[in-house]
């Protein structure tokens, strides 16, 4: 893509110091700093060690805890598996020593921080559904053995087996299932039955909760003994890697800072002899913060901002005698031609309205012509009074959508946009600025209708605004063939026309009135790839805005 720009005054282009105030660390601090960094680095190891030798201690007790709590989920298996071997009349004491250990685990667990991750949340969730699944075991064994003794009282042939069959409740309740209802005859569906099913399946459920519980506590265990073998291990490679390193980053910072001050100031030197001999070439700031933005820097962004400056105003001092002298000359010969003009306009019109049917052909179409190119002239002689008064413009509250789609609605009654499909896309929906809006509405005109033009009755115009900062940034593409380099150079001089009956005052036009408004303007174009206008608006024109860059 290229880029026609705009005489508003630039903002620094990126890899430019862009604020001048107090260095960001001075010469004199860097230096300081590079006899300074080596004992920071002893400094932070020393740190490093004593804060890592505090992880170690806070692991190891960790560690501790962890196997406190692997020994006591092991004697929690244990009087599980002695608990259903026994019967429920003798398993009292198992059952007391399971409920210790319970909350033994609870108690250590309730010490314990969450940060230590999800294997802690695990295992107290796991601690407390064991506690409600072994409490679940015991209403249901209650409720099993009420059902047998009421079965011993009505039955004679159960009283005689209903001791071996209790013995079983815990250990093997699905045998004592199958043994009811093949030897008694109970259904399915009897009490008896369906409490001796739940507690089967709340024993599996158990068992398989402590089978989590030992396996997460095995976990606990060793994620903390690998977190002290680490802690161990760092602290034997910070010693391997900070304490050489200390050795060589003070002398290299210091020749690191001195190399690159004398490799910017040289620099600086070929510049300012090159600025000399009226070369005007900016000298890149470094973007690295440990070499740059210090005196040095600033000293550079100061130098480049000059010549921006000196560049800037020599191209603004000779386009603005440029237009001066095209505005002098272009009003004086639009005052010359003026009258003869309306002479020949005013007898053409009469010599037409006077010819009849014995009038030759040849007279008639040598009338018209006439009478044609006339208003052709006329309409050239506008344009250069336009461009060479220039009026200031008169601010007032203009509202964006509005004007835009009114001049494209009024375009529409001069040429054929049947075929253009018109697109406009404002954030937010409704932009004020301050403006003159009978000179925005000409920038408008003439863009739409070389918009229009370029892309040949059929194609896309699209307008796009936005509210940026103090700005309104437009931006107004077609889908036309675009332009070329020189077309793009030359575009907002007066008098230069691509098209065969053109003026070549529409666009220097539309950059007086944006210059009038403190704004910018700059074409976005490639040959085969259409055509964007950006422009530039400052909110309040009265005030200059403040200082951007030209290309969009």
């Amino acid at each position: 893509m290229h880029y026609a720009q705009s005489s508003r005054p630039s903002r620094p282009a990126q890899g430019y110091v862009k604020g001048f105030g107090k260095p960001i660390m001075s010469l004199k601090k860097k230096i300081i700093l590079s006899f300074l960094l080596s004992a920071f680095i002893i400094a932070f190891l020393s740190v490093f060690l004593y804060l890592n030798f505090i992880e170690i201690k806070n692991e190891t007790l960790f560690l501790e805890l962890t196997d406190t709590i692997r020994s006591k989920s092991l004697q929690l298996r244990r009087h599980e598996k002695n608990f259903f071997l026994y019967a429920p009349a003798e398993a009292h004491d198992e059952e007391k020593a399971i409920y210790a250990y319970l909350d033994e685990l609870d108690g250590i667990l309730g010490g314990m921080k969450n940060e230590r991750g999800d294997r802690t949340a695990a295992l107290k969730t796991l601690i407390q559904g064991y506690r409600q699944q072994f409490s679940a075991i015991e209403t249901l064994l209650k409720a099993v053995t009420k059902e047998s003794r009421d079965l011993k009282g009505s039955s004679p042939a159960y009283a005689r087996v209903s001791r071996l069959v209790e013995s079983n409740f815990l250990d093997k309740p699905t045998e004592d299932i199958a043994y009811l209802q093949r030897e008694h005859a109970l259904p399915s569906g009897h009490r008896f039955i369906v409490w001796l099913g739940y507690l089967d399946r709340e024993i599996m459920a158990l068992r398989k909760t402590g089978e989590g519980i030992l396996v997460v506590s095995k976990e606990l265990d060793k994620n903390a003994r690998e977190k002290v073998d680490s802690f161990n291990h760092r602290s034997r490679n910070a010693i391997l890697i900070f304490f050489p390193l200390f050795l060589v980053v003070g002398i290299g910072t210091f020749l690191f800072i001195i190399s690159n001050i004398v490799r910017r100031l040289q620099l600086l030197t070929g510049v300012v002899e090159r600025t000399g001999e009226g070369l005007f070439a900016p000298l890149p700031v470094s973007g690295r913060l440990w070499a740059s933005h210090d005196e040095v820097d600033i000293l550079i962004g100061k130098f480049n901002i000059m010549e921006e400056h000196l560049a800037q105003r020599e191209q603004e001092l000779l386009q603005s005698k440029k237009l001066a002298a095209i505005g002098t000359l272009a009003a004086g010969v639009a005052h010359e031609l003026n009258n003869p003009l309306n002479n020949i306009h005013t007898t053409a019109q009469r010599l037409m309205k006077k010819t009849d049917d014995e009038t030759t052909p040849l007279v008639k179409k040598g009338l018209d012509d006439i009478f044609g190119q006339t208003m052709r002239l006329k309409r050239i002689v506008g344009d250069l009074l336009q461009f060479a008064r220039g009026r200031e413009p008169h601010l007032r509250p203009v509202e964006l959508r509005g004007l835009i789609s009114g001049v494209f609605k009024h375009l529409s009654g001069s040429i054929d946009t049947s075929n253009v499909r018109f697109q406009m896309n404002l954030h937010p929906d409704e932009i004020v600025l301050y403006a003159d809006q009978e000179q925005l509405e000409q920038v408008f005109i003439n863009l739409f209708t070389n918009a229009v033009e370029a892309v040949q009755g059929e194609g896309e115009l699209a307008v796009t605004a936005r509210e940026e900062y103090d700005d309104v940034n437009i931006r107004l593409s077609d889908s036309g063939p675009g332009m070329s380099r020189e077309t793009i150079d030359k575009a907002f001089e007066p008098f230069y026309s691509t098209k065969p009956r053109g003026t070549g005052l529409g666009l220097a036009i539309v950059f007086n009135i944006i210059q009038k408004h403190h704004g910018r303007i700059a074409i976005e174009s490639g040959e085969g790839g259409g055509t964007t206008f950006h422009i530039s608006l400052p909110k309040n024109a009265g005030v200059p805005a403040r200082s951007g860059t030209d290309t969009p």
